[in-house]
């Protein structure tokens, strides 16, 4: 089920070609939900699930939509699926949809989702427009979840609503990195991660 060529679409955007820092897309989410680890996981989610079924969706109507209407019929399939996740989550997350708050609706314009519906859902089949939504959204999660991870273990000292940095810590003097809660601090450990990235897999190519 997996060829050499699906695995490449599944799993080329978790490293050699990922949304966020090869492509350089999907940046403002990643700056705006990563303050704390637990809206970052669901945002991750949120988002792997709507690009990978919009991709099916749109690949299974492809041949049926008019070119001329194309990003309309895109546009109303994600926003379909982005109300219908909305729901979901203000009825069983609901705190996690309230930090969300606008960002979740802005999922509609994600670059990640729509460059994957025009660039590849549009011209290929559901299960490999699915792989390669799955992908694309996984690799889009990991960096959220890594900047996130960093941000909230050093600018609270916690990670989902647990204590890690023990109190003798404090009592010794150590205080929270209030500038990781900053949005700049997001920017620059995106930046550092895209920086971690291309030294890595420069390395590895040479």
């Amino acid at each position: 089920m997996l060829s050499q060529k699906t695995k490449e679409t599944l799993l080329g955007p978790l490293n050699a070609n990922n949304p966020v820092v090869v492509q350089i897309l999907g940046i403002c989410s990643a700056l705006a939900v990563t303050v704390q680890l637990k809206p970052a996981l669901v945002m991750g989610i949120a988002v792997t699930i709507i690009v990978a079924m919009a991709n099916v969706i749109v690949s299974l109507i492809r041949n049926t939509i008019p070119m001329r209407v194309r990003i309309i019929v895109q546009l109303v399939v994600v926003a379909a699926l982005v109300t219908l996740v909305s729901e979901v989550l203000k009825a069983f997350a609901y705190d996690v949809a309230m930090q969300l708050s606008v960002y979740l609706g802005l999922i509609i314009t994600n670059c990640i989702l729509m460059g994957r519906l025009e660039a590849f859902a549009m011209t290929n089949k559901p299960w490999d427009s699915f792989l390669d939504g799955l992908g694309n959204g996984l690799g889009y999660a990991i960096i959220l979840v890594i900047v996130a991870f960093v941000r909230e273990l050093f600018g609270a000292g916690q990670l989902l609503g647990f204590q890690i940095i023990p109190k003798s810590w404090y009592e010794a003097g150590y205080e929270n990195c209030g500038m990781m809660l900053m949005p700049a601090m997001a920017l620059i450990l995106v930046g550092c991660v895209i920086w971690a990235h291309r030294a890595y897999n420069n390395k590895e190519a040479k």
